[in-house]
C-alpha cells in the first residue's frame, strides 16, 4: 500500500473520528454527563458486572438526571422517584415511547404490545387489557386458577417424599402456568416435555440477554445486527417460543367457537378474522406470536424470581416468616385456602410482600422508554428518539422516601396502628403509561402463593446450613408422615 493511500485512510479515518465525537458532544443543552470518546462513548466508565454501581456514581456526580452513551447510542439516566415521576407520569406522552432493547428486538421487531410503539401500541393495549380482564384480572376464575396451582405446588412438595430439593424451577412453572391458563385456557403437568422445554427456552433468553455478547450488542447494535454470532442467541431461543404458541395455534383454530372464546388466544383469533380484509389491521398472527411469547418471558421470569427471593429473606429473617405465619393463622388457619378478601386483614403479610419487592428490586434498570418528541425536562431538551433509563433501583431505594433503603424493614409499610401504609414511591410495577400489565394479576399471584406456601410449610436455617447447594430446605407444617426431602413435619414443640 503506498504513502497516499495509507494518508488518505488516515484522514478519513480522522474526519469520522471527529463527525462522531462532534455529533456526540456538541452542545444540544443535554442534561450534563460524562465525556464521551468516539464510537465508545462512555463504556471505559462502565465495569462488567457494575452497571448499576457506576450509575450510582454517575447520579452522585451529575444528579438525577444525566447523559450516558453506550458507545455511540444516547441514553438519558432518570434517578430518584422526583425525576421518575416526573418524566412517566406527569409528562407521559412525551415519555411514553417503548425505547430500544436490541438484544431482544431482532426477535419483536417492534411488534406485541410490550415492545410497540404508536397507534399500534395503543390498539393491542387496549385488547389486552380488555382481554385480560374477560379471562383474568379481577374475574373469580383467575383466582382459582392461581389457588389451585399453589396448591398443586404444595402437592408436588409432598410428593417428593424425602428427597432434597431446589425450588427455583418450580417457581418459574407455577408462574409460566398462571400465564399458560388465560392464553391457552389450560395448566400444564411439572412433567409435560413439552412444557419442560418451553421453560427451559425461557431461561436461556434470559441467559442470552445477560451475557456479555447480549449486553455488547445492546450497545453497538447498529453495526453488529449485521453481523453473525453469539449476540443472535437471545433471539434465536425468542423464534423457539413461537413453534411452541403456533402449535397450540393450529389446534385451537380447528375447535375454535367464534361466539364462545374460551381463552386470550380464541379472542384474538376471532379478531383476526374480523379485519383479516382490513390491510392496516394490527390483528395478525406475527403480533399474536409476539404478544403471546413476550407476555410468557414477562410474567414467569419477574414473578418466580421474586418468590426466590421472598424465601432467602424469611430465611435470613425467621422472626419476619414468623409473624406472618401467625397472622396467616390467626385470619386464614390451616383448614382453608387463602383468599384475595383475606388480604386487607393482613396488614403484616401485605406489608412484607411489599417489602420482599422493594428490596428484590428484580427490575433494576426498569425496560427502556423513548422520548416521542423533542422534549423539555427540567431545564433540559432531550432530543426525539433519545432512549431513557428510568432506574427503579433509584427508586425503590431512595432514602428520600425509604429512610435506610439496604435495610430489609417490612414497617415501613406499617402505620403506628400496625396498619397497612402506602408510599407513593412503590414503582416495582414502573408508572405512567408503560406500567405493567399484570400488575394486580402479579400482586394477587405473590399473596396466594406465599401464604399457601407458608401455611403448609416452613422454612428453617438448620436445614439450609445441611444443604448450602439448595435453594431452601422446608419442613412440612402439619403434622403427617416426615418427607424427608426437608418436607418433614412441623409440630408445635419444634415451631422456630
Amino acid at each position: 500500500m503506498d504513502t497516499v493511500t495509507l494518508l488518505l485512510i488516515f484522514l478519513v479515518s480522522c474526519i469520522l473520528c471527529f463527525y462522531t465525537w462532534n455529533s456526540m458532544y456538541r452542545e444540544q443543552n443535554l442534561p450534563p454527563g460524562p465525556t464521551p470518546l468516539p464510537f465508545l462513548g462512555n463504556l471505559l466508565q462502565l465495569k462488567t458486572g457494575q452497571l448499576v454501581d457506576c450509575l450510582s456514581q454517575m447520579h452522585k456526580k451529575y444528579g438525577d438526571v444525566y447523559t450516558l452513551y453506550l458507545g455511540p447510542r444516547r441514553v438519558v439516566v432518570l434517578c430518584g422517584y422526583d425525576a421518575v415521576k416526573e418524566a412517566l407520569v406527569d409528562n407521559g406522552e412525551e415519555f411514553g415511547f417503548r425505547g430500544q432493547l436490541p438484544v431482544i428486538d431482532l426477535y419483536t421487531r417492534r411488534q406485541g404490545v410490550i415492545f410497540s410503539n404508536g397507534d399500534q401500541w395503543k390498539e393491542l393495549r387496549r385488547f389486552t387489557v380488555m382481554t385480560l380482564r374477560s379471562f383474568g384480572m379481577g374475574k373469580r376464575s383467575i383466582e382459582e386458577r392461581i389457588k389451585e396451582e399453589a396448591l398443586c405446588l404444595v402437592e408436588e412438595f409432598k410428593r417428593k417424599n424425602g428427597e432434597h430439593i431446589d425450588p427455583t424451577y418450580y417457581f418459574s412453572q407455577v408462574a409460566s402456568n398462571i400465564i399458560c391458563s388465560i392464553i391457552f385456557g389450560n395448566r400444564f403437568s411439572y412433567t409435560d416435555p413439552d412444557f419442560r422445554r418451553f421453560m427451559r427456552i425461557i431461561d436461556e433468553i434470559f441467559i442470552g440477554m445477560s451475557s456479555p455478547s447480549g449486553q455488547l450488542f445492546d450497545m453497538f447494535n447498529v453495526v453488529m445486527k449485521y453481523l453473525p454470532g453469539p449476540h443472535h442467541y437471545a433471539a434465536k431461543c425468542a423464534f423457539k417460543l413461537d413453534e411452541f404458541v403456533l402449535e397450540r395455534l393450529e389446534r385451537d383454530r380447528k375447535t375454535l367457537d367464534p361466539n364462545r372464546p374460551r381463552h386470550m388466544m380464541d379472542s384474538f383469533l376471532i379478531k383476526m378474522e374480523e379485519e383479516k380484509n382490513n390491510p392496516s389491521t394490527y390483528y395478525n398472527t406475527e403480533n399474536l406470536l409476539k404478544n403471546t411469547s413476550t407476555m410468557f418471558v414477562a410474567g414467569t421470569e419477574t414473578l418466580s424470581t421474586t418468590l426466590r427471593h421472598t424465601f432467602l429473606l424469611f430465611l435470613k429473617f425467621p422472626h419476619i416468616k414468623k409473624k406472618v405465619q401467625e397472622e396467616i393463622d390467626s385470619v386464614i388457619g390451616r383448614d382453608r385456602a387463602p383468599e384475595p378478601e383475606d388480604r386487607p386483614s393482613m396488614p403484616y403479610t401485605d406489608a412484607v410482600i411489599h417489602e420482599i419487592q422493594r428490596y428484590a428490586n428484580v427490575l433494576p434498570m426498569n425496560l427502556p422508554r423513548a422520548v416521542a418528541k423533542d422534549t423539555q425536562f427540567r431545564g433540559f431538551t432531550i432530543p426525539k428518539g433519545t432512549d431513557v433509563f428510568p432506574i427503579l433501583t433509584f427508586v425503590l431505594r431512595d432514602p428520600k422516601y425509604f429512610p435506610d433503603p439496604f435495610t430489609f424493614n417490612p414497617d415501613r409499610f406499617l402505620d403506628e396502628n400496625g396498619e397497612f401504609k402506602k408510599n407513593e414511591a412503590f414503582m416495582a410495577f414502573s408508572a405512567g403509561k408503560r406500567v405493567c400489565l399484570g400488575e394486580s394479576l402479579a400482586r394477587l399471584e405473590l399473596f396466594i402463593f406465599i401464604t399457601t406456601l407458608l401455611q403448609h410449610f416452613d422454612i428453617n436455617e438448620q436445614s439450609a446450613r445441611r444443604l448450602p447447594v439448595h435453594f431452601a430446605q422446608t419442613a412440612y407444617r402439619k403434622p403427617p408422615s416426615a418427607l424427608g426431602l426437608g418436607l418433614g413435619p412441623k409440630t408445635e414443640a419444634n415451631k422456630l
